[in-house]
């Protein structure tokens, strides 16, 4: 199981991600697309790492917007592998 990380930690993590908020214990993005086709591809786009990285985040999609939310379920909070994902998610347009 990963080892959740510290509040010093996340902070640290956090102010190296643009646009990810931490709501609780959970790390979330929240993008907004011209229209629900560019929204789909998206989160299309979001298979392939999240496969690779065998971490997967909750999605939620209304129309345009996309709400990305990460967190290690099995460890209870926030670990390294939240921050390396949303690295990644980050880089994809």
């Amino acid at each position: 199981m990963a080892q959740l990380l510290t509040e010093a930690e996340i902070k640290q993590q956090l102010s190296n991600l643009s646009n990810w908020t931490l709501e609780g214990s959970k790390l979330q993005l929240n993008r907004t697309f011209k229209n629900f086709v560019q929204a789909i591809e998206f989160v299309n786009k979001l298979v392939e790492p999240a496969e690779s990285a065998g971490h997967h985040p909750d999605i939620e999609i209304s129309y345009n917007k996309v709400k990305i939310t990460l967190t290690t379920h099995d460890a209870g909070g926030l670990t390294q592998k939240d921050f390396d994902l949303a690295k990644e998610i980050s880089q994809i347009t």
